[in-house]
């Protein structure tokens, strides 16, 4: 524990008592306190009676000159006095309170519970006459505050510096981060102390196609643990980030302290403010258990309702792709010569030299169609249909793609009539190559294509810095162009699935088409340089806590030198774990990523695949360890169906499945995906073993996962 000092003890007293609101959970559990101390603003928290985060300070910096021109040359001393982070007083406080029961258009569970009680401070900078809300909730898993800003004379327009949200934490603790970057979360995971994060972070950041690396920060979600005979698991985060830069976490590693840092524009300007608004929320969730973190749904609660009328369109999607094969660097995107010199309006693509490996051509294509349809997929994604791939990469161009003119060997009216005479909605690809601008120009020409050939999704790419230049995929400006996508596509009934895109943090509630996102390392690393074996038992913890992610699992062919002789690539886990993850890892826009070929050889194995649910009327966390393991049941929605997976890291690991879950009294069958005894993810990851068994609530399974290996279970009542 650090030790309080005389000085810091006085000033508790005389200033700490006398004017702290205190808010309490609805169960009682947790305590928080807000106070000023000499017009400054803190919180803590308590849990369980034991504090959790210490006397924490609040506010923000902002800029004096509203029309900045260069924000980062401009900032002196002298314009701290027009910073929001002192010479408050309290003028009020107002206290509520909510308990209600949401349904997700799209979710783990039928039922949501958002259940809080909330407390609303209002302070009053007496020397400039400008007024702040400081809005908490305190819930049965944890903390959630902001900032509110009323409409007023002296705070119209503003220009934020820097938010100055700190999180002090008593003390040392096991930490699972990455590195903080303003344009990726494509990141190894790293596991360390607190205190010895600046000391790994040299070493925890490799090459992306963009990036702006934060010195010694670290990104949200960050996923905590207090060890010893009690632990505590702790997650800091983010909520609702709209009209707003997404976070980071700087580090004091020595006071085990993180403060927020936002991602600025290349003004060094974090954000562009009018009153009347608020900020994202900060989050923290506490519990006992990793289960109960995993558990959460904080984050959803605490973004607002959907204003859709109609969301009749949004469902649940099980698809296939010709994607897995660029990625390796069986086919690729581009038709002509690579390096070509393409202009969009000028370059007769009929007349370019094809370079004999392109991916989306019209015979690939149906063969594809043919084996979603075959075995009950209902999407088929395909990249590289349109024409501009040729010379795009990393030159900051602006107008690559038009996202309506396919290539000369993609014939987009026949596939599409094919794919519906076979049951399979097509599903388009507008890769930005990192320019939003264009991107705005052309959606409503794109949408109208896909509403033209009945395109139901959309997956959507950011490779490369962003344009317009200046800007980065995390900053303001950006965050607001991937919501008015969001907007755009649901003008035309049309699905959104984003990658190199921000993290999600549970705007899904209020954007229900924004179903999906990439925002962190996903199958394609395997084949880019690897995840590592317990990346999977991390993600959960870290980038699942907002959202959905578009992991693209599925993968049975994990050594890449089956296609090119002597590679040494592979994916790092046994075919039985690649099952696994589909229950594991909620994803509603489901892919099974790899080839047809593929799957042909394993088509016992791929049955799991092809039974197992995109959406969910329940779901069991039934054990789970950040970096070590994750156990996860789910009931599919609209069924009595349930599927259980369960994943380990780079180490060996027994587990007991315990059903009583079940209902009492039934039958089930259970069909049960396992490791084959001598598999392993490096020497043999295709050996699994399947077999049948009756069972009730009463039952029991033991499994015995091998490294970085699972198992997979689907249950069904026995009729």
């Amino acid at each position: 524990m650090k030790k309080m000092t005389i000085g810091a003890f006085l000033l508790t007293m005389m200033f700490g008592g006398a004017n702290a609101q205190s808010l309490k959970s609805p169960d009682g559990k947790f305590e928080m306190d807000f106070q000023l101390k000499q017009g400054v603003p803190y919180y803590n928290l308590k849990f369980n009676g034991k504090t959790v985060v210490e006397d924490s300070k609040l506010g923000l910096r902002i800029f004096k000159d509203s029309s900045i021109k260069f924000a980062s040359e401009i900032a002196k001393p002298e314009d701290a006095q027009f910073d929001l982070n002192s010479g408050f007083t309290k003028t009020a406080e107002k206290k509520d309170s909510k308990n209600e029961t949401w349904q997700p258009i799209l979710g783990e569970k039928k039922n949501y519970i958002n259940h809080y009680n909330e407390l609303a401070v209002t302070l009053n900078q007496s020397s400039t006459d400008r007024s702040i809300v400081v809005k908490f909730r305190l819930f049965n898993d944890g903390l959630g505050f902001r900032y509110e800003f009323p409409q007023q004379k002296n705070l119209n327009y503003f220009v934020i510096r820097e938010e100055d949200s700190e999180i002090d934490f008593p003390s040392d603790m096991k930490a699972w981060w990455m590195v903080a970057d303003y344009d990726s979360q494509e990141y190894k995971y790293q596991e360390t102390k607190v205190s010895e994060i600046p000391s790994r972070w040299p070493q925890a950041a490799d090459a992306n196609a963009s990036q702006t690396l934060i010195k010694d920060a670290v990104q949200s979600p960050l996923m905590l643990k207090v060890e010893g005979k009690e632990p505590l698991y702790i997650n800091v985060a983010e909520a609702a980030v709209l009209d707003y830069p997404a976070s980071h976490l700087e580090v004091d590693a020595k006071n085990f302290k993180f403060k927020t840092h936002l991602t600025a524009d290349r003004q060094g300007a974090k954000g562009y403010m009018q009153t009347p608004m608020v900020t994202p929320w900060r989050t923290i969730i506490v519990a006992p258990k990793a289960e109960d973190v995993m558990d959460s749904k904080m984050i959803f609660n605490l973004n607002e309702p959907t204003k859709y009328t109609d969301t009749s369109y949004i469902k649940p999607t099980k698809y296939m792709g010709v994607w897995w094969e660029m990625i390796i660097g069986k086919s690729q995107w581009a038709y002509g010569q690579p390096e070509s010199n393409v202009r969009l309006g000028e370059t007769d693509f009929t007349k370019l030299t094809p370079n004999g490996n392109h991916g989306a051509n019209n015979t690939k294509v149906k063969d594809y169609i043919d084996f979603a349809s075959e075995n009950g997929f209902q999407g088929l994604l395909i990249e590289g249909w349109n024409v501009g791939w040729e010379d795009w990469f990393g030159r900051s161009k602006e107008y690559v793609f038009d996202f309506i003119t396919p290539y000369p060997d993609f014939d987009i009216k026949m596939l599409n009539e094919y794919a519906h005479s076979k049951g399979i909605d097509l599903i388009m690809h507008h890769e930005t190559s990192g320019s939003a601008t264009n991107y705005e120009r052309w959606a409503d020409k794109a949408f109208q294509l896909m509403n033209k050939y009945g395109y139901k999704s959309v997956k959507t790419g950011y490779v490369g810095d962003i344009i317009p230049r200046g800007e980065h995929h995390y900053s303001q400006w950006t965050i607001n162009h991937y919501y008015r996508i969001a907007e755009k596509a649901n003008e035309y009934k049309i699905m959104v699935n984003s990658h190199e895109s921000v993290r999600p943090t549970g705007e899904s509630r209020t954007y229900p088409n924004y179903i999906s996102a990439e925002a962190a390392r996903g199958t394609e690393y395997e084949a880019f340089g690897g995840n590592n074996p317990d990346h999977q038992t991390i993600l959960p913890f870290t980038r699942w806590m907002g959202g959905s992610m578009d992991y693209t699992p599925g993968i049975f062919q994990t050594k890449l030198d089956y296609y090119f002789h002597g590679d040494k690539r592979f994916v790092k886990t046994t075919l039985a774990k690649q099952l696994a993850l589909y229950v594991t890892m909620y994803m509603p826009l489901q892919m099974a990523a790899d080839l047809p070929e593929n799957y042909k050889k394993h088509m016992d194995a791929f049955q799991f695949i092809k039974d197992v649910a995109a959406d969910w009327d329940d779901t069991k966390i039934l054990s789970a360890e950040p970096g070590d393991y994750v156990v996860t049941a789910r009931k599919a929605k609209g069924t009595e169906n349930w599927f259980v997976g369960g994943i380990t890291d780079e180490n060996k690991r027994d587990y007991t499945v315990d059903f009583s879950f079940l209902d009492k009294g039934k039958k089930y069958e259970a069909i049960i995906y396992e490791d084959g005894k001598d598999a392993d993810y490096i020497d043999n990851p295709q050996s699994y073993n399947i077999y049948k068994k009756q069972i009730t609530s009463k039952s029991k399974i033991n499994f015995k996962m091998v490294r970085s290996g699972g198992f997979a279970i689907s249950v069904k009542p026995v009729k």
